[in-house]
């Protein structure tokens, strides 16, 4: 079995008298002593108490946060591209001491975690834009959720005391030391792990099919966390892959588990970040596709594929598998890549968010695009909030 990034998967998780311990203490502790978390802070607290962001324990101290956005690695050497961090107000954060406990809880006062509070400091928003995010325009929607962020970073270990209460898809939240027990049951030494935020159709199918000829079993680990608005919602976008993997994929095969993690659309930056989440799931290799995680024209299109060549297979220790654009080629009579297809563009079909909805304001999909069992869903979610 894969090690998990850093050698060793961290549980935050308190149990038994140490919850209750926690518990007990947040009952008579005054509002100043506590902060109300935003949906991407819950779940990144949630992905670090599992061990899904292994190595780390907490929000980042200053010294593994201006690492990580300067040197892509955090302060001990180990790659890491993408900053974890709890923001709060310059008022909210003199009201907190180095050293003391900070108690997290979500918009309805429910106690979450409690945060080990080692360190509080300031940060450049403009710079942390440029450097993960490779812009500073507020229309970039990283870049626009960093600028709303308050000016005073929080960085410790944390300890969870209660998982969100709303956490939808229950039966497919699964936990790194879940999925690892699940391969190790199937025999699985080779798992390919698989990143989406969009609905399955054929380009995809097609590219996980492909990846299976080549490992012993798929991990399909959709992102559940906070998207962009127009972003089709995540209970949709589950009961497309559920349509799917009920007739097209071997179910001894394939492991669907949510990801519970908010898109930060860092293109290649966070393509290296994903790929180190999977690993800590257990995946031993990670698909990687044109334009991964990107938005708009921000990143050149084999940006995230060529990030990889930047790190030594040692130190990151999952195999990307690189996979171009996949259409459906009307000469070729079915899926194929510009690796496979010899064909012009117009013989070309192919699926884009402005295509699949232009497709949905018609009321069909084509067959040849997705299966007809994913596309009458995807249409009557549309009719649904069209109304």
């Amino acid at each position: 079995m894969i090690k998990a990034h850093g050698g060793r998967l961290v549980n935050r998780i308190a149990e038994n008298e140490r919850r209750e311990e926690l518990i007990n203490k947040a009952r008579f502790l005054k509002s100043s002593r506590k902060i109300e978390l935003g949906p991407r802070e819950i779940s990144d607290l949630e992905m670090i108490a599992i061990g899904g962001y292994s190595p780390l324990e907490g929000f980042m101290t200053k010294e593994d946060y201006e690492s990580t956005i300067k040197n892509r690695r955090l302060a001990s050497g180990l790659p890491w591209t993408i900053p974890i961090t709890l923001a709060v107000s310059e008022d909210e954060a003199k009201g907190f001491r180095e050293g003391e406990d900070v108690f997290l809880t979500n918009g309805g006062g429910d106690l979450l975690a409690v945060l080990h509070l080692e360190e509080k400091f300031e940060y450049d928003k403009k710079i942390e834009a440029e450097l993960v995010y490779g812009t500073s325009e507020g229309d970039h929607p990283g870049v626009k959720a960093l600028y709303k962020r308050s000016g005073v970073l929080l960085g410790g270990k944390v300890t969870l005391v209660s998982r969100p209460r709303s956490n939808p898809f229950l039966q497919y939240r699964l936990d790194p030391a879940q999925t690892r027990k699940i391969f190790q049951d199937r025999g699985w030494r080779r798992v390919v792990g698989f990143q989406t935020r969009n609905p399955v159709h054929r380009a995809h199918e097609y590219i996980l099919k492909s990846a299976l000829e080549v490992v012993d079993g798929l991990l399909l680990h959709p992102i559940v966390g906070e998207t962009k608005r127009d972003d089709i919602p995540a209970d949709v976008r589950m009961k497309c892959y559920e349509a799917l993997l009920g007739t097209c994929f071997p179910e001894d095969r394939v492991v669907l588990a949510v990801n519970p993690a908010s898109m930060r659309y860092a293109g290649p930056r966070e393509a290296i970040f994903h790929a180190i989440i999977r690993k800590n799931y257990g995946c031993t290799h990670f698909i990687v596709g044109r334009d991964h995680a990107g938005v708009g024209n921000y990143y050149p299109p084999l940006a995230a594929q060529e990030i990889f060549d930047e790190l030594s297979q040692e130190e990151l220790d999952i195999t990307p598998l690189f996979f171009d654009n996949s259409f459906y080629c009307k000469r070729c009579g079915g899926m194929a890549s510009n690796k496979t297809c010899p064909h012009s563009s117009n013989d070309r079909l192919s699926l884009s968010g402005t295509k699949v909805r232009e497709f949905l304001r018609r009321g069909e999909i084509p067959a040849e695009l997705t299966r007809p069992a994913v596309a009458s869903i995807l249409v009557q979610w549309w009719r649904g909030s069209a109304c």
